[in-house]
């Protein structure tokens, strides 16, 4: 195969090099832009440009355009630390569910905001003691004649505190087998009844949220998709969130740094350690590339987004300790390094645990057979 780009996709690169340089240089770098850096100004020059729903159908007001060219603008602006946080999760996984499930009159209401970069959303998924186990979920909808009632707790939910719309997986039957009975609905984050209550992790990022629902309610209207049949729905949203380049180059902007330094004091002349590490992590950043690039030309086995989540943040755990022993005692200095050397420990737990990625994979892709459960 031409592994080789095409001159459009160089030509595309070079641009979006410049507008993610353009972007960090007016609303500053972030350490994991896509979670951490938010800007709706730099969002909807985003728009401007067509790079939000640039793959969604051109009928549903997206670019039509190939996927490589999504991934080549992603990466640069991810790698640079360009602030696309407002945008991101409603590019990568609310549109392409509501243009999969949603009914024609919901995508008219919702996706025009997404496209313009005027609203922001977040995903209603984890909870308290139902992390990275969907099925273990305990959100409700109560079905209420023209509404769904709300009540329950969602937590990690990035960006509660400034979106418009929360995508919230709950439950609308608790008589149904545990992977049975879950609902998606599209909940106004205005809407009475809901309570956000930012998180302030180790690095002072107060992006995750807890969220609490008490007889908060919604047009029946809201509902995505098929009443409690959404567990495939989530799963297919999943695909989307697991595989994608964010996985993979969240802290690249450190590894350079770590990389400049350590080329600066000759240290990977002097240590052969180190130059074999930077050598596996070149050699993971291309590995990487190709998984991804398999899942966004949807060249992959359903579920495979597991092993590519998984090999892609633990490479950037791998990225995290390299820069940690190239800067030594820098690294321990309170600065933007540092911040992102706390948040290194996220990348294998959110969007699932590198453990129940590989349960998925021995599970669902390799057909291995389950530990009994001790008696």
């Amino acid at each position: 195969m031409d592994w080789s780009w095409t001159t459009e996709q160089v030509a595309l690169r070079r641009h979006a090099h410049d507008v993610a340089a353009d972007g960090v240089a007016r609303f500053s770098r972030s350490n994991d832009s896509w979670i951490n850096g938010y800007s709706k100004e730099f969002a909807k020059e985003l728009s401007a440009l067509g790079w939000i729903g640039m793959t969604w159908p051109a009928e549903h007001g997206g670019g039509g355009r190939h996927p490589m060219d999504r991934l080549i603008v992603g990466e640069e602006l991810i790698m640079a630390g360009a602030p696309i946080a407002s945008m991101w999760f409603a590019d990568r996984q609310m549109g392409p569910s509501l243009i999969a499930y949603g009914r024609e009159d919901q995508r008219a209401e919702f996706l025009p905001g997404i496209l313009s970069g005027d609203t922001t959303w977040c995903i209603g998924m984890s909870e308290p003691n139902a992390g990275s186990d969907l099925a273990a979920l305990k959100t409700t909808a109560r079905d209420d004649g023209d509404d769904w009632v709300l009540n329950g707790q969602k937590i990690w939910t990035s960006f509660a505190a400034l979106a418009d719309y929360c995508y919230v997986i709950c439950r609308t039957s608790t008589s149904a087998r545990p992977h049975e009975g879950i609902s998606e609905i599209i909940v106004p984050m205005s809407t009475p009844g809901i309570d956000v209550r930012p998180i302030t992790d180790m690095t002072t990022n107060r992006h995750f949220c807890e969220v609490f629902f008490e007889e908060a309610r919604v047009p029946k209207a809201n509902l995505v998709g098929t009443e409690g049949n959404a567990f495939r729905q989530t799963m297919r949203q999943l695909e989307h969130e697991r595989g994608g380049i964010d996985r993979l180059v969240s802290n690249h902007a450190l590894y350079l740094v770590a990389l400049e330094r350590a080329r600066e004091r000759g240290l990977l002349q002097r240590h052969t350690v180190l130059r074999d590490e930077a050598a596996r992590l070149e050699i993971g950043y291309r590995v990487g590339r190709m998984l991804v690039i398999r899942e966004v030309m949807r060249q992959a086995p359903a579920g495979f987004s597991a092993a590519t989540k998984c090999f892609c943040t633990e490479h950037e755990w791998a990225v995290s300790q390299f820069v940690a022993r190239v800067l030594g005692p820098d690294a321990t200095l309170w600065d933007d390094v540092t911040k992102g050397l706390c948040y290194a420990p996220g990348y294998t737990i959110m969007g699932g645990t590198s453990n129940v990625m590989r349960n998925i994979l021995g599970e669902r892709l390799l057909g291995l057979p389950r530990e009994p459960r001790p008696t």
